[in-house]
């Protein structure tokens, strides 16, 4: 399993077909899933946001890291610094669980 000097590993994104989108870095496959989810189309609640599937396989294993992922946009806090939007883009996930591959 391959880390960065930080401690983050990478995961690429993978499409049904088995292809491989993009990679995302993270500590822990959830951090990185939660940053996939972020790119999904946002709903405008989060109890609207459609839900969808995210395999994300570690870089150098045969792991696939199976995720529910969904994204809404909400106002951004008050206390918010004056770089950031007025509306944010939220996301969440829920593993489902791991595939090993026979090969990759």
């Amino acid at each position: 399993m391959a880390r960065n000097d930080d401690g983050k590993r990478n995961f690429a994104l993978r499409e049904a077909s088995g292809t491989e989108s993009s990679v995302f870095s993270g500590r822990t496959p959830r951090q990185a899933a939660l940053k996939a989810a972020r790119r999904l189309d946002p709903a405008d609640s989060e109890d609207a946001a459609q839900r969808t599937e995210l395999r994300l396989r570690e870089k150098g294993t045969k792991k696939v890291h199976h995720y529910e992922g969904w994204a809404w946009v909400e106002e951004a806090p008050d206390d918010k610094p004056d770089w950031m939007p007025g509306r944010i883009t939220k996301a969440n996930v829920s593993k489902q669980g791991i595939e090993h591959l026979e090969e990759i």
